[in-house]
């Protein structure tokens, strides 16, 4: 028996309001057999731009399309997917890239519509929060520290992550909102390109970065005191750095797309004081020894201003060809005394983060490392492995700092199964090792 044509469509999202890592079920019943009918999707984004997809379904005996079971025929993705219609998007027109919210406590909202070729139209909307209810935002300005920290709603103490951004400065909000609501208290610190801080990553201090883990264990008084340093790409690298020169503040390292070893200022750095080869981090007011220190093995590099290359990450396999200097630049992880979670992916094109994932893993295991080490690697993702169900179809970009554009790798569909299997990685491994 199949379902009368005439009849008007209905969109149904379950749960059509949730918190940004939850997936829906996206349903379209009253259609005919073999009917096919286009469902977009439109998500109004920071500075008020569009992000939209578009996919064609057939309609089954019963005159349903239900994406948690079938692939569209045509469109803006090609597989089965409950959330393809949002990592799937596309900025519309001349919008930017920025696919977070100005503001992480209010939701992003995308308008779902469906309609059949004789003008049938149903419509439903979408609701993704970062924070759930009850969770609290509060920006620090507090011993020279800028950051904002989010506390999950009940009784404390609670655990306590510490969350870096990357090569983009600033900081990450969205990641420090959905911790909270998942039951950490987060502190979102930025070291540069935000308030008050340098625009650039040139010659940060490590002092800066133990002031926030010293003043998280004084202030925020967390749960059997474990404080978690995560980071993203340079964060990454820097939350390794962290967890190797500050083992006694850091209870366990989560590093996104890390590098394995300090390297140069690179798209971050600051013009005036040596550009990609300036300084990155100084302890002591001395610089720490980076990759691209008089690197006898670089000829090239893909910030120079030329047409760059399609595999940045192809000047970093030269880079440790010095194997004098990448030995003097290698961040020594040996001296992390607690769990590392390590995420990467196999197609990274800005610097090969799953080849550093296997270095660290390697010295932690020659040196016999008595804490769980856990890398997650994943195929066909790239370099911007982010929070899940958010678009993942801007596979080059503009750098943030030098405006360079460069490749981050994957495809949209690998970089949205890394985003959503990292998160879900990344919340095991922190509730195993707090015992939550």
């Amino acid at each position: 028996m199949t379902t009368n044509p005439a009849s008007d469509p209905v969109l149904s999202i379950v749960p059509a309001d949730g918190l940004i890592d939850e997936e829906r079920r996206i349903v379209v019943t009253g259609l005919a057999l073999d009917e096919l009918v286009a469902i977009s999707a439109r998500t109004r984004r920071s500075g008020g731009s569009d992000w939209d997809s578009q996919v064609t379904c057939l309609a089954d005996a019963q005159g349903v399309v239900d994406l948690t079971r079938d692939a569209p025929v045509g469109g803006d993705y090609a597989e089965v997917s409950p959330m393809g219609l949002l990592w799937g998007q596309h900025p519309s027109g001349g919008a930017g890239d920025e696919i977070f919210a100005d503001d992480v406590m209010q939701p992003l909202v995308t308008t779902l519509t469906a309609e059949t070729a004789d003008g049938r139209r149903a419509g439903a909307e979408l609701i993704q929060r970062f924070a759930a209810p009850g969770v609290t935002r509060r920006e620090i300005r507090e011993e020279g520290l800028v950051g904002t920290l989010f506390t999950p709603a009940g009784p404390g103490p609670h655990p306590v992550v510490v969350v870096l951004n990357g090569s983009g400065g600033g900081i990450n909000e969205p990641r420090g909102a959905l911790l909270a609501s998942r039951g950490y208290q987060a502190f979102a610190l930025g070291y540069f390109k935000a308030p008050g801080l340098s625009p650039y990553i040139t010659e940060t201090p490590l002092e800066y970065l133990e002031t926030g883990l010293g003043w998280v264990r004084r202030t925020l008084s967390p749960r059997n005191g474990f404080v978690a340093v995560s980071g993203q790409s340079r964060g990454g690298e820097l939350a390794l750095l962290m967890g190797a020169t500050f083992p006694d503040l850091v209870s366990a390292v989560i590093a996104y797309v890390p590098g394995a070893m300090v390297h140069g200022a690179q798209g971050a750095g600051d013009p005036a004081r040596g550009g990609w080869h300036g300084v990155t981090w100084t302890r002591g007011g001395a610089a720490l020894p980076h990759l691209w220190q008089d690197n006898a093995a670089v000829h090239w590099h893909p910030w120079a201003g030329d047409a760059p290359p399609d595999r940045h990450h192809s000047v970093f396999f030269e880079g440790l060809k010095d194997r004098d200097l990448a030995a003097r630049a290698r961040i020594p992880v040996e001296n992390i005394t607690g769990p590392v979670l390590l995420i990467s992916g196999r197609d990274d094109r800005a610097w090969p983060s799953s080849l550093y994932s296997r270095m660290v893993v390697s010295t932690l295991r020659r040196h016999g490392h008595p804490h769980l080490v856990r890398h997650l690697d994943f195929d066909d993702a790239g370099h911007a492995i982010n929070l899940p169900f958010v678009p993942t179809t801007q596979l080059a970009r503009e750098h943030p700092v030098s405006k360079v554009p460069y490749t981050s790798g994957g495809t949209p569909s690998g970089n949205a199964g890394a985003d959503r299997g990292s998160w879900r990685g990344v919340l095991e491994f922190l509730d195993e090792i707090t015992g939550r």
